[in-house]
């Protein structure tokens, strides 16, 4: 991740001088409340933090984010962090943020993302998916429930678009291509043999995050849609504009985002928090599940910790906090998400990381055992679309229903817990 975005990002600020960084965010820029934003142009051009009109050399110097939030370019000369610190100084908390770097990767160093904290394992393709999928219920002679007309939408890495051919459970499921596939499918050319394809970093997380949802809730639609285009990672200003373009263009019931960061300040992103304010909050029962970060900590996760997300942690196989899950008062639940098995795509993936990082690629023959609290909140997402088509609750009132049984299950030293098996969901 590092490599890819190179002198783009900066890091900050280190724990004693010594240990990892907190989080990662984009040189030279800064986002702002609008309501601040006459304010913050001055506190920085009366610091000589701005570009003049010959330094900027002809380029923009401001960028609408969404409505609340724009994002200022700083002189080449200026420190991001000093220039918030005068800002705070003058203002407060809350004006004016970093324009973090929001990953679904595991980070090296403890650096700001984590929601996949390792590489995936090929399992034989038709290997049982784990964890099994909802027990189905019948009212009528017909099945009920299993997410029947609810949608979610997934915001991830894509889809791709040999899954759902190839696994029952995955027919139906749409979105858009997954670029850390290659080669790329070209309309109206042939379709690639997708055993000779090369599969980047964190290719396929989308549509295993997908076939997860789909265990939970066969019948509902769902849509993958692009925010992480490479290596994981996506700035928050980028990432809340295709939010912002689903609330749009897909009407969402449920929206599943497994990815984060850490933050500047305990704010958190600023841009999601203006996201909820002016976007979110006016459309009515749509739900946000998010994943709760493999730090193995308890400091704040954002957007998961925020009060109008459901956060989700991770289980391991023996029903115990999984150990690269966060915890802490702001995690809502925790759902199965160590050792799980979905689909994966097909093709040749080189390992990065210790121990298995090695030169020769690895085949994958169609599906994967992952680990990750991306995956425990994917089985939330599912769930809450099962419950949504039984009861006929909008998103809101369905996800505060399971966090209610989930509160009645909860696992001494864990905390709530939601799994298919849960006998109070059947």
């Amino acid at each position: 991740m590092l490599e890819y975005f190179g002198d783009e990002v900066d890091s900050g600020p280190y724990s004693g001088g010594e240990g990892p960084a907190w989080y990662l965010y984009r040189r030279g820029s800064i986002l702002v409340r609008d309501e601040y934003l006459t304010e913050v142009r001055d506190i920085l051009h009366m610091e000589g933090c701005l570009p003049t009109s010959e330094t900027a050399g002809g380029q923009p110097t401001e960028f609408a984010v969404i409505h609340g939030v724009r994002r200022l370019r700083l002189a080449d000369t200026t420190s991001t962090l000093e220039a918030l610190e005068r800002i705070h100084r003058r203002i407060g908390a809350g004006a004016a943020t970093p324009d973090h770097l929001v990953s679904i990767s595991n980070s090296p160093m403890g650096w700001g993302g984590g929601c996949a904290p390792i590489e995936p394992t090929p399992v034989p393709n038709g290997s049982t998916p784990s964890p099994a999928p909802m027990p189905i219920a019948l009212r009528r002679g017909r099945s009920t429930g299993q997410g029947e007309g609810i949608r979610v939408v997934i915001l991830d890495t894509g889809l791709d678009w040999d899954a759902p051919e190839i696994h029952l459970w995955m027919d139906g499921v749409v979105g858009d291509d997954d670029p850390a596939i290659e080669p790329r499918r070209v309309p109206g050319a042939p379709y690639p043999d997708p055993d000779r394809r090369e599969l980047k970093w964190y290719a396929g997380h989308g549509t295993f995050v997908a076939g997860l949802v789909r265990m939970m809730a066969p019948r509902a639609e769902v849509i993958v849609r692009l925010g992480f285009e490479e290596c994981g990672a996506s700035y928050e200003s980028d990432l809340v504009v295709k939010l912002d373009r689903i609330l749009r263009d897909d009407y969402p019931d449920i929206i599943n985002l497994s990815a984060g960061a850490l933050a500047f300040d305990p704010t958190g992103l600023l841009s999601f928090k203006v996201f909820h304010e002016n976007r979110l909050r006016h459309h009515k029962g749509t739900v946000v599940v998010t994943a709760a970060g493999n730090q193995e900590n308890r400091k704040p996760y954002w957007p998961a910790a925020e009060p109008w997300s459901i956060s989700v942690g991770a289980l391991d196989q023996f029903q115990a906090r999984a150990k690269f899950s966060n915890y802490g008062g702001w995690v809502d639940v925790f759902a199965p998400g160590d050792h799980v098995v979905n689909a994966f795509p097909r093709g040749w993936y080189t390992y990065q990381e210790p121990p298995k990082a090695r030169p020769e690629p690895t085949r994958f023959s169609g599906m994967a055992r992952w680990s990750g609290t991306s995956f425990a909140a994917a089985v939330v997402s599912g769930l809450i679309a099962t419950r949504m088509s039984q009861t006929g609750e909008n998103g809101l009132a369905a996800a505060a229903s399971l966090l209610a049984v989930a509160r009645t299950v909860a696992i001494p030293g864990v905390g709530p817990v939601l799994t298919p098996g849960t006998p109070e969901l059947e």
